[in-house]
């Protein structure tokens, strides 16, 4: 195969041009060539699919931006009312930076983010992608947005070789080579639908790529190999147990986490550490506990493996916060909600 490099003026103008006519229509997004976004819809879209896809991603951005139209709306939100929002999409460490973020642009800002990748960054919990991401899209500056459908074109429009995440700041050098004054905020975008709708991972569709023509992924005659993926290192496997204590009208005892670490500031059920060998430790209260099987999670390090035990207590202590189990299950992160569902079954 010829060593020579894709056009990067030719690839800019057909892409550009693909994405003039096929852009997606996104509940976060001005349509291409309009005015600019609002920087609060693209900055809340750009946390939120961070970890998840758009079609997941987009119930959540709707319940958000109505209950919450405005930054300073969310800013004056109470801590447990977005981590309950937020339960479903993952990554909880995000909502807590979301509501530090959304509170320092409202206290500090008067409500109005910073038109700059510096000015962002400055924001706590934006990092180098988000900052990007909205300073081309709502600002339309001239920044380097590289997600991992962007990774993905630029791996094979250059065919790099070398394993990702090492190749990681390779291909965002590459993809810095395209990025010029000349609508930014829409190369950024397009650059996402391509990887997003033509430049799959595993099924591309090159034969209505507006860049085929271009690419040395392509010409290989295996665009799929591009990204070189690394061998994944086995995900550690870990145990815990869950209790579910129900009191004799039907509610069940709920706990809001510490602030810090995995699923903080969250509702969850009472657990015991979750560690490498079998759980040990002393239910949270006395009862009559009855096992109810076990329910496995993955997190992003880790394999969780919960072993639920369930009780019933004369009267609502307290110490706890007491819900019915509709409620409960639509407030408690995915794992405890799996395992509200076996104990209830």
């Amino acid at each position: 195969m010829p060593d020579v490099s894709p056009d990067i003026v030719f690839v800019r103008s057909r892409l550009l041009a693909w994405y003039d006519a096929h852009a997606r229509s996104l509940p976060w997004r001005a349509t291409a060539g309009a005015a600019r976004t609002e920087p609060y819809r693209v900055w809340l879209s750009e946390v939120m699919l961070q970890q998840t896809t758009v079609p997941h991603a987009t119930p959540y951005f709707h319940a958000f931006t109505t209950r919450w139209p405005r930054v300073e709306d969310l800013a004056a939100a109470e801590d447990a009312e977005v981590m309950a929002a937020w339960a479903g999409l993952g990554y909880y460490a995000r909502a807590r930076n979301l509501l530090a973020c959304a509170r320092a642009v409202a206290g500090r800002h008067g409500g109005v983010f910073p038109d700059t990748e510096a000015g962002l960054l400055a924001l706590p919990g934006v990092g180098a992608y988000t900052a990007a991401a909205v300073a081309a899209i709502a600002f339309d500056r001239a920044a380097n947005v590289v997600d991992g459908n962007v990774e993905r074109v630029m791996a094979r429009l250059f065919a790099v070789d070398a394993p990702v995440p090492a190749a990681r700041p390779e291909l965002r050098r590459l993809a810095g080579l395209f990025v010029t004054d000349e609508r930014p905020g829409d190369w950024a975008q397009a650059l996402m639908d391509l990887g997003a709708t033509v430049c799959r991972p595993k099924s591309p569709s090159c034969d209505i790529c507006p860049v085929s023509s271009q690419c040395r992924g392509l010409a290989t005659g295996e665009p799929t190999r591009f990204p070189v993926k690394a061998k994944k290192a086995d995900r550690p496997q870990r145990r815990g147990r869950a209790y579910v204590l129900f009191a004799r009208d039907g509610r069940v005892a709920v706990q809001t986490r510490p602030g810090k670490g995995l699923l903080g500031g969250m509702l969850g059920l009472p657990t015991s550490d979750w560690t490498a060998e079998e759980p040990s430790g002393q239910p949270p209260v006395r009862a009559d506990w009855r096992t109810a099987g076990a329910v496995e999670h993955v997190f992003t390090h880790f394999s969780l493996t919960l072993t639920v035990l369930v009780a019933q207590v004369q009267s609502a202590d307290d110490a706890w916060r007491w819900m019915a189990p509709e409620a409960a299950r639509a407030a408690l992160p995915t794992v405890f909600a799996k395992a509200l569902d076996r104990a209830l079954s």
